[in-house]
């Protein structure tokens, strides 16, 4: 792309170029439609990210996006506030949550660990996991976490250092296939398989 004219345009294919996922022609190509588009399209698009960015905070207890202290799931008196669902990150959140099938609060790790790309537990949001358990309110904890390598590694370390805290640690049930994202697997699947959760020990 260093062939475009226009610095001005080379310097938002760039930026765009920086999001997940989009390559060079994906940034071009969206870069166009901007230009294409009235004024008032491209304001109230980068108006939304400011705004987005200024203004929603992070979960003081479970690390989802929030717009005061606590996040809506965690400040909703009708959840069932001692049972946590572990899971990876925010998109976690809102698949499980469109399966209509869980009625307790999350906890947002903000990955798993993995040594090959220099994750370890203390870049996670694990102590303030551990600090909800250790309160003695949770009665049981879902590890909803990815059914890779990386994600069994973390629920292992996770079931070692809270099940001196806690009786019931269960994990979704295995009808997840190995190698499984939470975000790829469809609403039923990931539904029946919170509903049909099972002891960690014996997953």
């Amino acid at each position: 792309m260093d062939n475009i004219s226009s610095n001005l345009l080379k310097r938002c294919v760039n930026e765009f170029s920086k999001l997940p996922g989009i390559g060079k022609k994906t940034a071009l190509r969206l870069s166009i439609h901007l230009l294409k588009q009235k004024p008032e399209y491209a304001e109230a698009l980068g108006n939304s990210i400011i705004d987005m960015k200024k203004n929603i905070k992070f979960c003081k207890k479970c690390h989802n996006i929030a717009e005061g202290e606590l996040c809506d799931i965690c400040a909703n008196p009708k959840r069932k506030h001692n049972q946590i669902c572990i899971v990876e990150n925010i998109q976690d959140v809102l698949f499980i949550e469109n399966t209509l099938q869980y009625s307790g609060t999350y906890h947002i790790l903000n990955g798993v660990i993995s040594p090959m790309e220099g994750v370890s537990p203390t870049d996670l949001n694990i102590e303030t996991l551990v600090e909800r358990v250790k309160s003695g309110e949770i009665d049981e904890l879902i590890l909803a976490l990815p059914t890779t390598i990386e994600g069994d590694t973390t629920n292992f370390y996770l079931y070692k250092k809270l099940a001196p805290y806690i009786n019931k640690v269960t994990t979704i049930a295995r009808g997840v296939a190995v190698g499984d994202e939470i975000e790829y697997i469809d609403e039923v699947t990931l539904g029946r398989s919170i509903i049909n959760r099972i002891p960690y020990q014996n997953a």
